[in-house]
Protein backbone atom coordinates (compact mmCIF):
# COMPACT_ATOMS: atom_id res chain seq x y z
CA UNK A 1 0.00 0.00 0.00
CA UNK A 2 1.63 3.45 -0.95
CA UNK A 3 1.00 5.38 2.10
CA UNK A 4 3.15 6.64 4.90
CA UNK A 5 2.87 6.09 8.34
CA UNK A 6 4.26 8.23 10.91
CA UNK A 7 5.43 6.65 14.79
CA UNK A 8 6.28 9.28 17.28
CA UNK A 9 7.76 8.51 20.55
CA UNK A 10 6.24 11.67 22.62
CA UNK A 11 8.85 11.21 25.33
CA UNK A 12 12.05 10.89 22.92
CA UNK A 13 11.09 14.02 20.29
CA UNK A 14 9.69 16.41 23.92
CA UNK A 15 12.51 15.42 25.98
CA UNK A 16 14.94 15.74 23.31
CA UNK A 17 13.41 19.28 22.23
CA UNK A 18 13.47 20.05 26.15
CA UNK A 19 17.57 19.64 26.37
CA UNK A 20 17.62 21.46 23.31
CA UNK A 21 15.51 24.39 24.20
CA UNK A 22 15.51 24.86 27.74
CA UNK A 23 18.70 22.69 28.94
CA UNK A 24 17.07 20.20 30.51
CA UNK A 25 14.83 16.91 29.50
CA UNK A 26 11.87 17.79 31.26
CA UNK A 27 8.38 18.40 29.54
CA UNK A 28 7.27 21.16 31.87
CA UNK A 29 10.63 23.18 30.67
CA UNK A 30 8.66 23.48 27.34
CA UNK A 31 4.71 24.25 25.90
CA UNK A 32 4.31 22.40 22.57
CA UNK A 33 1.64 23.55 20.16
CA UNK A 34 0.19 20.36 19.25
CA UNK A 35 -1.68 21.07 16.25
CA UNK A 36 1.36 22.85 14.63
CA UNK A 37 3.69 19.84 15.38
CA UNK A 38 1.31 17.10 14.32
CA UNK A 39 1.09 19.89 10.68
CA UNK A 40 5.04 19.82 10.61
CA UNK A 41 5.21 15.85 10.64
CA UNK A 42 2.49 15.15 8.29
CA UNK A 43 3.81 17.47 5.80
CA UNK A 44 7.62 16.39 6.50
CA UNK A 45 6.66 13.20 5.69
CA UNK A 46 4.70 13.45 2.75
CA UNK A 47 7.58 14.96 1.18
CA UNK A 48 10.28 13.18 2.28
CA UNK A 49 8.34 9.75 1.60
CA UNK A 50 6.66 10.89 -1.48
CA UNK A 51 3.43 9.43 -0.32
CA UNK A 52 0.52 10.32 1.10
CA UNK A 53 -0.37 9.80 5.23
CA UNK A 54 -2.14 7.06 6.49
CA UNK A 55 -2.23 8.15 9.98
CA UNK A 56 -0.04 9.19 12.78
CA UNK A 57 0.23 7.29 15.84
CA UNK A 58 1.35 9.35 19.20
CA UNK A 59 3.15 6.87 21.96
CA UNK A 60 3.14 8.53 25.27
CA UNK A 61 3.20 7.38 28.96
CA UNK A 62 0.41 8.22 31.89
CA UNK A 63 -0.75 7.81 34.82
CA UNK A 64 -2.53 4.63 35.03
CA UNK A 65 -2.71 5.27 31.19
CA UNK A 66 -5.28 8.12 31.85
CA UNK A 67 -5.66 10.72 29.00
CA UNK A 68 -3.79 13.79 30.04
CA UNK A 69 -4.64 17.09 28.55
CA UNK A 70 -2.39 16.72 25.47
CA UNK A 71 -3.22 13.60 25.07
CA UNK A 72 -7.18 14.82 25.07
CA UNK A 73 -6.48 17.32 22.24
CA UNK A 74 -4.16 15.29 20.23
CA UNK A 75 -6.29 12.13 20.06
CA UNK A 76 -9.32 13.95 18.75
CA UNK A 77 -7.19 15.32 15.54
CA UNK A 78 -7.68 14.24 12.18
CA UNK A 79 -5.53 11.09 11.26
CA UNK A 80 -3.41 10.89 14.68
CA UNK A 81 -3.77 7.76 16.85
CA UNK A 82 -2.70 8.18 20.62
CA UNK A 83 -1.07 5.11 22.75
CA UNK A 84 -0.72 5.30 26.20
CA UNK A 85 1.67 3.50 28.39
CA UNK A 86 2.13 3.40 31.81
CA UNK A 87 3.74 6.26 33.85
CA UNK A 88 5.64 5.40 37.03
CA UNK A 89 7.89 6.96 39.90
CA UNK A 90 10.57 5.49 41.16
CA UNK A 91 13.43 7.30 43.19
CA UNK A 92 12.06 10.72 42.07
CA UNK A 93 11.99 10.07 39.01
CA UNK A 94 9.04 9.87 35.66
CA UNK A 95 9.88 6.83 33.85
CA UNK A 96 7.26 5.33 30.94
CA UNK A 97 6.54 1.46 30.78
CA UNK A 98 4.69 -0.13 27.97
CA UNK A 99 5.42 2.45 25.38
CA UNK A 100 8.46 0.65 23.46
CA UNK A 101 6.44 -2.42 23.16
CA UNK A 102 3.43 -0.54 22.18
CA UNK A 103 5.27 0.87 19.31
CA UNK A 104 6.92 -2.38 18.77
CA UNK A 105 3.56 -4.26 18.37
CA UNK A 106 2.00 -1.14 16.12
CA UNK A 107 5.08 -1.67 13.63
CA UNK A 108 5.53 -4.61 13.20
CA UNK A 109 1.59 -5.17 12.69
CA UNK A 110 1.59 -2.29 10.19
CA UNK A 111 4.30 -3.94 7.89
CA UNK A 112 2.85 -7.71 8.36
CA UNK A 113 -0.36 -6.38 6.90
CA UNK A 114 0.96 -3.91 4.43
CA UNK A 115 -0.56 -1.24 5.37
CA UNK A 116 1.98 1.20 4.45
CA UNK A 117 4.71 1.81 1.66
CA UNK A 118 6.63 3.71 3.93
CA UNK A 119 7.03 4.07 8.26
CA UNK A 120 8.89 7.41 9.61
CA UNK A 121 9.92 6.36 13.01
CA UNK A 122 10.58 9.46 15.82
CA UNK A 123 12.84 7.97 18.36
CA UNK A 124 16.28 7.08 19.67
CA UNK A 125 15.50 3.72 21.57
CA UNK A 126 17.57 1.07 20.18
CA UNK A 127 14.48 -1.89 21.80
CA UNK A 128 12.77 -0.86 18.69
CA UNK A 129 15.37 -2.51 16.91
CA UNK A 130 13.89 -5.75 16.13
CA UNK A 131 10.49 -4.31 14.78
CA UNK A 132 12.54 -2.05 12.63
CA UNK A 133 14.18 -5.32 10.76
CA UNK A 134 10.92 -7.03 10.81
CA UNK A 135 9.65 -4.49 8.89
CA UNK A 136 12.26 -3.95 5.97
CA UNK A 137 11.50 -8.06 5.57
CA UNK A 138 8.30 -7.36 5.06
CA UNK A 139 9.25 -4.85 1.99
CA UNK A 140 8.80 -1.51 4.20
CA UNK A 141 11.47 1.12 4.39
CA UNK A 142 12.21 2.64 7.32
CA UNK A 143 12.59 6.43 7.86
CA UNK A 144 14.33 7.41 11.15
CA UNK A 145 14.12 11.03 12.37
CA UNK A 146 16.12 12.41 15.12
CA UNK A 147 15.67 15.67 17.24
CA UNK A 148 18.70 17.66 17.25
CA UNK A 149 20.63 16.85 20.26
CA UNK A 150 21.74 19.72 22.68
CA UNK A 151 25.59 20.23 23.11
CA UNK A 152 26.33 17.89 19.97
CA UNK A 153 25.36 14.92 22.57
CA UNK A 154 24.18 11.26 20.42
CA UNK A 155 20.94 10.86 21.48
CA UNK A 156 19.91 7.92 19.12
CA UNK A 157 20.91 4.12 19.40
CA UNK A 158 23.70 3.70 17.37
CA UNK A 159 22.14 0.10 16.09
CA UNK A 160 18.68 1.83 14.79
CA UNK A 161 20.53 5.04 12.85
CA UNK A 162 22.79 1.81 10.87
CA UNK A 163 19.33 0.10 10.23
CA UNK A 164 17.54 2.66 9.12
CA UNK A 165 16.81 3.13 5.13
CA UNK A 166 16.64 6.84 5.68
CA UNK A 167 17.65 9.25 8.29
CA UNK A 168 17.00 12.83 8.98
CA UNK A 169 17.18 15.48 11.65
CA UNK A 170 14.71 17.51 12.89
CA UNK A 171 16.61 20.84 13.62
CA UNK A 172 16.30 23.97 15.93
CA UNK A 173 14.40 25.54 12.95
CA UNK A 174 11.91 22.81 13.18
CA UNK A 175 11.66 22.33 16.41
CA UNK A 176 10.69 25.72 17.20
CA UNK A 177 7.82 26.18 14.51
CA UNK A 178 5.86 24.58 17.02
CA UNK A 179 8.06 23.90 20.53
CA UNK A 180 8.97 26.85 23.16
CA UNK A 181 11.08 27.06 25.79
CA UNK A 182 8.32 27.78 28.88
CA UNK A 183 9.26 30.87 30.52
CA UNK A 184 8.96 31.15 34.02
CA UNK A 185 6.73 33.23 35.18
CA UNK A 186 3.76 34.36 37.60
CA UNK A 187 0.38 31.98 36.58
CA UNK A 188 -2.50 33.80 35.77
CA UNK A 189 -3.34 37.15 37.36
CA UNK A 190 -6.71 37.40 36.93
CA UNK A 191 -8.92 41.06 35.42
CA UNK A 192 -9.28 42.01 39.07
CA UNK A 193 -5.99 40.90 40.98
CA UNK A 194 -6.96 38.29 43.62
CA UNK A 195 -3.39 38.22 45.64
CA UNK A 196 -4.60 35.47 47.28
CA UNK A 197 -5.19 33.24 44.28
CA UNK A 198 -1.58 34.66 42.23
CA UNK A 199 -0.11 34.05 45.90
CA UNK A 200 -1.18 30.02 45.62
CA UNK A 201 -0.60 29.62 41.66
CA UNK A 202 3.22 31.32 42.32
CA UNK A 203 4.08 29.86 45.27
CA UNK A 204 6.01 25.67 45.47
CA UNK A 205 4.18 23.08 46.22
CA UNK A 206 4.34 21.96 50.39
CA UNK A 207 6.71 19.61 51.24
CA UNK A 208 4.67 18.29 53.71
CA UNK A 209 1.43 16.00 53.72
CA UNK A 210 -1.48 17.75 52.39
CA UNK A 211 -3.39 16.40 55.81
CA UNK A 212 -0.96 18.21 57.25
CA UNK A 213 -0.86 21.57 54.93
CA UNK A 214 -5.15 21.97 55.88
CA UNK A 215 -3.62 22.06 60.14
CA UNK A 216 -4.66 24.77 62.43
CA UNK A 217 -2.14 27.77 62.21
CA UNK A 218 -0.58 27.40 66.10
CA UNK A 219 -2.00 29.95 67.86
CA UNK A 220 0.54 33.80 68.42
CA UNK A 221 2.14 33.51 71.79
CA UNK A 222 0.06 36.78 72.84
CA UNK A 223 -2.86 35.46 71.61
CA UNK A 224 -3.62 37.99 68.54
CA UNK A 225 -5.39 36.92 65.18
CA UNK A 226 -3.40 39.48 63.38
CA UNK A 227 0.05 37.80 65.20
CA UNK A 228 -1.19 34.67 63.88
CA UNK A 229 -1.98 35.59 60.35
CA UNK A 230 1.87 37.58 59.95
CA UNK A 231 3.11 33.98 59.14
CA UNK A 232 1.00 33.49 56.55
CA UNK A 233 2.12 33.94 52.72
CA UNK A 234 6.07 33.74 53.86
CA UNK A 235 8.00 32.64 51.57
CA UNK A 236 8.31 29.52 49.98
CA UNK A 237 4.86 28.56 51.74
CA UNK A 238 1.93 28.13 50.15
CA UNK A 239 -1.14 29.79 52.01
CA UNK A 240 -4.33 27.20 52.64
CA UNK A 241 -7.74 28.16 52.16
CA UNK A 242 -8.03 28.48 55.93
CA UNK A 243 -5.46 31.18 55.79
CA UNK A 244 -7.52 32.84 53.27
CA UNK A 245 -10.13 32.96 55.13
CA UNK A 246 -8.74 33.80 58.26
CA UNK A 247 -7.54 36.96 56.47
CA UNK A 248 -10.94 38.43 56.37
CA UNK A 249 -12.18 37.92 59.69
CA UNK A 250 -12.23 40.20 62.54
CA UNK A 251 -10.14 39.22 66.09
CA UNK A 252 -13.62 38.51 67.67
CA UNK A 253 -14.44 35.36 65.35
CA UNK A 254 -10.91 34.07 64.87
CA UNK A 255 -11.19 33.75 68.55
CA UNK A 256 -14.46 32.25 68.82
CA UNK A 257 -13.67 29.41 66.14
CA UNK A 258 -9.82 29.19 66.21
CA UNK A 259 -10.12 25.42 65.33
CA UNK A 260 -12.36 25.72 62.63
CA UNK A 261 -11.13 23.45 59.62
CA UNK A 262 -11.91 25.49 56.14
CA UNK A 263 -12.17 23.93 53.15
CA UNK A 264 -13.15 25.83 49.75
CA UNK A 265 -15.60 22.89 49.26
CA UNK A 266 -17.30 23.22 52.39
CA UNK A 267 -19.83 25.89 53.84
CA UNK A 268 -19.14 24.98 57.50
CA UNK A 269 -16.13 26.87 59.05
CA UNK A 270 -16.31 30.07 56.70
CA UNK A 271 -17.72 31.74 60.00
CA UNK A 272 -18.01 31.24 63.43
CA UNK A 273 -20.68 29.75 63.68
CA UNK A 274 -20.61 25.69 62.66
CA UNK A 275 -23.54 26.31 60.60
CA UNK A 276 -24.01 28.25 57.39
CA UNK A 277 -27.05 29.91 55.29
CA UNK A 278 -27.70 28.10 52.28
CA UNK A 279 -27.48 30.66 49.34
CA UNK A 280 -29.93 28.52 47.42
CA UNK A 281 -28.20 28.64 44.40
CA UNK A 282 -28.53 25.80 41.86
CA UNK A 283 -26.15 23.28 40.51
CA UNK A 284 -24.88 23.11 36.62
CA UNK A 285 -26.66 19.59 36.73
CA UNK A 286 -29.85 21.45 37.07
CA UNK A 287 -29.72 24.27 34.93
CA UNK A 288 -28.65 22.00 31.91
CA UNK A 289 -31.15 20.47 29.74
CA UNK A 290 -30.32 17.48 27.77
CA UNK A 291 -29.49 19.03 24.44
CA UNK A 292 -26.92 21.08 26.68
CA UNK A 293 -25.87 18.00 28.11
CA UNK A 294 -24.92 16.21 25.35
CA UNK A 295 -22.84 19.72 23.35
CA UNK A 296 -21.45 19.78 26.44
CA UNK A 297 -20.03 16.98 26.29
CA UNK A 298 -18.70 16.95 22.63
CA UNK A 299 -17.34 20.53 24.03
CA UNK A 300 -15.32 18.79 26.46
CA UNK A 301 -13.93 16.17 24.39
CA UNK A 302 -13.07 18.03 20.78
CA UNK A 303 -12.08 21.29 22.44
CA UNK A 304 -11.63 21.66 26.08
CA UNK A 305 -8.19 20.74 26.65
CA UNK A 306 -7.95 19.84 30.75
CA UNK A 307 -5.95 21.92 31.86
CA UNK A 308 -7.20 22.66 35.38
CA UNK A 309 -7.37 26.65 35.53
CA UNK A 310 -9.36 25.83 31.79
CA UNK A 311 -11.76 23.40 33.34
CA UNK A 312 -12.66 26.31 36.20
CA UNK A 313 -13.63 28.62 33.74
CA UNK A 314 -15.39 26.63 31.12
CA UNK A 315 -17.64 25.29 34.37
CA UNK A 316 -18.49 28.94 35.30
CA UNK A 317 -19.21 30.09 31.87
CA UNK A 318 -21.78 27.36 31.55
CA UNK A 319 -23.81 28.56 35.01
CA UNK A 320 -23.46 31.92 34.68
CA UNK A 321 -24.77 31.56 31.00
CA UNK A 322 -27.56 29.39 32.21
CA UNK A 323 -28.66 31.24 35.24
CA UNK A 324 -32.37 33.00 34.99
CA UNK A 325 -31.41 35.38 37.92
CA UNK A 326 -28.61 37.50 37.25
CA UNK A 327 -28.43 38.25 40.82
CA UNK A 328 -27.51 34.92 41.94
CA UNK A 329 -24.21 35.73 40.20
CA UNK A 330 -23.94 38.85 42.62
CA UNK A 331 -24.62 36.63 45.11
CA UNK A 332 -22.09 33.89 44.65
CA UNK A 333 -19.52 37.16 44.41
CA UNK A 334 -20.22 38.27 47.29
CA UNK A 335 -19.52 34.62 49.02
CA UNK A 336 -15.76 34.89 47.93
CA UNK A 337 -13.39 32.46 48.17
CA UNK A 338 -16.10 29.90 49.62
CA UNK A 339 -17.58 28.25 46.51
CA UNK A 340 -21.03 26.81 48.13
CA UNK A 341 -20.69 23.08 48.82
CA UNK A 342 -22.91 21.27 45.98
CA UNK A 343 -21.11 23.87 43.17
CA UNK A 344 -17.92 22.96 44.35
CA UNK A 345 -18.46 19.46 44.76
CA UNK A 346 -20.04 19.13 41.35
CA UNK A 347 -17.53 21.58 39.66
CA UNK A 348 -14.41 18.94 41.39
CA UNK A 349 -16.46 16.14 39.81
CA UNK A 350 -16.60 17.80 36.25
CA UNK A 351 -12.44 18.19 36.87
CA UNK A 352 -11.96 14.24 37.61
CA UNK A 353 -13.80 13.88 33.87
CA UNK A 354 -10.34 15.30 32.44
CA UNK A 355 -8.00 12.84 33.92
CA UNK A 356 -6.82 15.01 37.30
CA UNK A 357 -7.30 12.63 39.72
CA UNK A 358 -4.20 11.61 41.40
CA UNK A 359 -3.50 7.55 40.61
CA UNK A 360 -3.01 6.61 44.39
CA UNK A 361 -5.63 7.85 46.28
CA UNK A 362 -8.47 9.20 43.69
CA UNK A 363 -8.15 13.01 45.04
CA UNK A 364 -7.25 15.71 42.67
CA UNK A 365 -3.55 17.53 43.69
CA UNK A 366 -3.91 20.54 45.91
CA UNK A 367 -2.15 22.64 43.27
CA UNK A 368 -4.56 21.43 40.50
CA UNK A 369 -7.71 21.73 42.98
CA UNK A 370 -6.28 25.78 43.35
CA UNK A 371 -5.72 26.54 39.87
CA UNK A 372 -9.91 24.91 39.42
CA UNK A 373 -11.13 26.85 41.80
CA UNK A 374 -8.73 30.30 40.39
CA UNK A 375 -10.29 29.77 37.43
CA UNK A 376 -13.78 29.75 38.64
CA UNK A 377 -13.59 32.96 39.78
CA UNK A 378 -11.75 34.45 36.67
CA UNK A 379 -14.98 33.54 34.93
CA UNK A 380 -16.79 34.75 37.80
CA UNK A 381 -14.97 38.27 37.91
CA UNK A 382 -15.05 38.56 34.13
CA UNK A 383 -18.57 38.58 33.99
CA UNK A 384 -19.35 40.15 36.71
CA UNK A 385 -16.93 43.57 35.53
CA UNK A 386 -19.08 43.17 32.39
CA UNK A 387 -22.05 43.32 33.83
CA UNK A 388 -21.31 46.22 35.55
CA UNK A 389 -18.52 47.81 32.74
CA UNK A 390 -20.15 51.47 31.44
CA UNK A 391 -22.43 51.13 28.03
CA UNK A 392 -20.86 52.93 25.08
CA UNK A 393 -22.20 56.09 23.83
Amino acid sequence: MDRCVVLVDAGYLLGAAASLLAGEPSRSRITVDHPAIVAGLRERAELETGQPLLRIYWFDGAPDRVPQPEHRRLRVMPRVTVRLGALTRTDGRWAQKGVDAAMHAELSELARNRACSDVVLVTGDGDLLPGMMSAKEHGVAVHLWAVQAADGDYNQSEDLVAEADERRVLDREWITRAIRAREIAVACAPLTPRPEIAAILSAPLPESSSAESVKAPSPAKNGSASSEHAAIGGKGVVPTPKDLAGLGRTQAASQAAPNATLRWSSEKGMVASETAPDLGLPTLALLTSAEQRWADREEDITTVSGDPFEVGQVFARRWIARLADPSQLQLLSTEYPRIPHRIDGELLRYAARFGLLAHKDDQIDEHDRYAIRAGFWREVDARTVAEHAPAAE
